[in-house]
């Protein structure tokens, strides 16, 4: 009688690589298509099957002109297929895709390049002018490749054209290497609102991990009939992970181009039947006034969702949406540090039932952690976690798979505890069903008397009030007080209400304290490079500071 033990099966080893979402959106999924918007609003169509013959093309030609394992390849581009070509044929060969933010100041490129040690770039005909502006600060790059967005591309000056390099490649499958699923696929910035800007490495394999919890139905729920439209700029975040969760899926994927104003964003959605629409709330605030000053003239109704993220959308917005135009908004909170995706709004089985208002709660908070991403939050470094009671404010800390665990050279190591959380630099709520609740930017609340209030308690509130179309709140020096609120007010066109009247509108739902003590109109609300309040201007500029 034996009394060895029987041998246990095991599980085959397989990498994580975008290489698989890649070969299986060419294959499986070949057939599913991908829409490019020019700058003179031509759309350009491919498939994914194009899209793959297209990668193993760039793969060669990058190859041929010195792109190796790690080599750092940068984009400087809209939201277009060669763009999403790149995003897939430089991890997939070994190197790394860095994508630069447009929008930002080119000195700031410029570090941001040299920091990432740009080797080789990808850069659209319209860009040209602003890569200008930075390109001879950037040493290390030795080739620039040029996508004809707008127009010919000028090869005089040494620059390369993409589509003759891919003209020019092997028309055959490129020999994709096996690779360590560990290993670097992107890079992206933070947008350095205080500070230098911080590198943010995106392996394989959180990429893969983070495409395959985007698509399962309780968080963003991609699916093969889904027809996605990233109007989150490519250079943002991986513009959510959108394009590697459409691959994954083989859901077809509408790039809008420079267009990303409310009425071309409308018409794109109508022309390519979009189910799926992602981006920051000033895009859908637009988008909203619009559809209502002509509610019912824009055939919106293959829409199933509007992802929305970036920072906090106004319940008003989610509700409006909702009630007047029956487009459901998922709203989700990431970061750049998460590839970015942390926490989904998503309405559990026993809250469907509830009011309309109990769900407006639920859908305007940002939600509860999508699976493999631990949240927690501290009112002390060094104190312990806070309790899960809705009330209780403090700093969220974060940890998962697709969670950052250190920056590019090791900057910013203050921003991880000893214990290996990321601190995110949020102030929120938690409450017991794991809904977060973002009451502010830990670097924009407003501490008034040693006391704590919201500035986007106060902004959501604002922008419910019929005339408001956009509100920021900031604090102000104050000799008694330290600090106080002020909320810089952007009225809808042809709507105006005074400071007493948006006063008595707050005063109904917050204390007396609360209360912002002046209100500044505007024609616009100053942004950083991704869409989000620039709180630090309008505090230089009208608290004192």
């Amino acid at each position: 009688m034996s009394t060895h033990a029987p041998t246990l099966g095991r599980m085959m080893h397989r990498p994580l690589l975008i290489t698989h979402l890649l070969e299986r959106a060419a294959t499986i999924h070949g057939r599913a298509t991908v829409v490019s918007q020019r700058p003179d609003k031509t759309r350009v169509r491919r498939t994914y099957a194009d899209i793959g013959a297209r990668a193993s093309r760039l793969a060669h030609a990058l190859a041929a002109l010195g792109v190796t394992a790690g080599t750092r390849v940068a984009t400087l581009c809209w939201n277009h297929e060669a763009h999403l070509e790149a995003y897939v044929a430089v991890p997939c060969m070994g190197a790394v895709v860095h994508t630069l933010n447009l929008r930002l100041h080119p000195n700031d490129l410029a570090y941001i390049a040299r920091h990432a040690n740009d080797e080789v770039i990808l850069v659209d005909r319209s860009l040209l002018p602003l890569f200008a502006q930075f390109a001879a600060q950037v040493p290390s790059l030795r080739h620039v490749i040029v996508v004809g967005d707008s127009g010919p591309v000028d090869t005089s000056g040494g620059h390369r054209d993409y589509e003759t390099l891919l003209a020019q490649a092997p028309p055959v499958p490129y020999p994709w290497p096996d690779l360590d699923e560990n290993a670097a696929a992107m890079i992206c910035y933070t947008s350095g609102t205080t500070g230098n800007p911080k590198g943010v490495v995106y392996s394989h394999r959180s990429t893969v991990l983070h495409s395959l919890v985007s698509a399962m139905a309780d968080t963003l729920g991609l699916k093969d009939d889904d027809v996605v439209l990233p109007v989150v700029p490519m250079f943002h975040a991986a513009a959510w992970g959108l394009p590697y969760t459409a691959l994954l899926t083989g859901a077809s994927l509408v790039f809008p181009g420079p267009h990303l104003d409310a009425a071309s964003v409308r018409d794109l959605m109508v022309k390519e039947k979009v189910t799926v629409a992602a981006g920051v709330p000033t895009i859908w605030l637009g988008l909203l006034a619009l559809l209502d000053e002509e509610p019912g003239k824009h055939d919106l109704s293959r829409v199933r969702t509007t992802i929305i993220g970036g920072s906090a959308a106004p319940a008003a917005m989610i509700a409006g949406f909702r009630e007047r135009h029956g487009i459901i908004i998922t709203h989700a909170w990431g970061m750049t540090e998460l590839n970015p995706l942390g926490t989904v709004a998503h309405l559990k089985p026993h809250l469907r039932a509830a009011d309309a208002a109990a769900q407006l709660e639920v859908l305007a908070s940002q939600g509860a952690p999508v699976p493999f991403v631990e949240i927690r939050h501290k009112g002390e470094d060094d104190g312990p976690p806070l309790p899960w009671d809705g009330a209780t404010m403090g700093e969220l800390e974060t940890r998962g798979p697709w969670v950052a665990d250190s920056y590019v050279g090791d900057e910013g190591e203050d921003r991880w505890t000893a214990d290996g959380w990321f601190k995110t630099g949020d102030v929120v709520t938690i409450d017991r069903e794991g809904y977060v609740r973002i009451t502010d930017r830990a670097k924009d609340v407003v501490k008034s008397g040693g006391e704590w209030i919201s500035s986007v308690a106060l902004e959501n509130a604002l922008m419910s009030h019929p005339a408001v179309l956009e509100a920021a709140v900031f604090a102000a020096r104050d000799e008694k007080w330290g600090e106080r609120p002020v909320a810089a007010v952007v009225f809808k066109d042809g709507r105006r209400a005074s400071d007493d009247e948006l006063r008595a509108h707050l005063a109904t739902r917050f204390p007396k304290f609360w209360l912002p003590d002046r209100f500044v109109a505007m024609h616009q609300i100053p942004r950083t490079s991704t869409g989000k309040f620039l709180k630090s201007k309008l505090r230089e500029e009208h608290g004192g500071w």
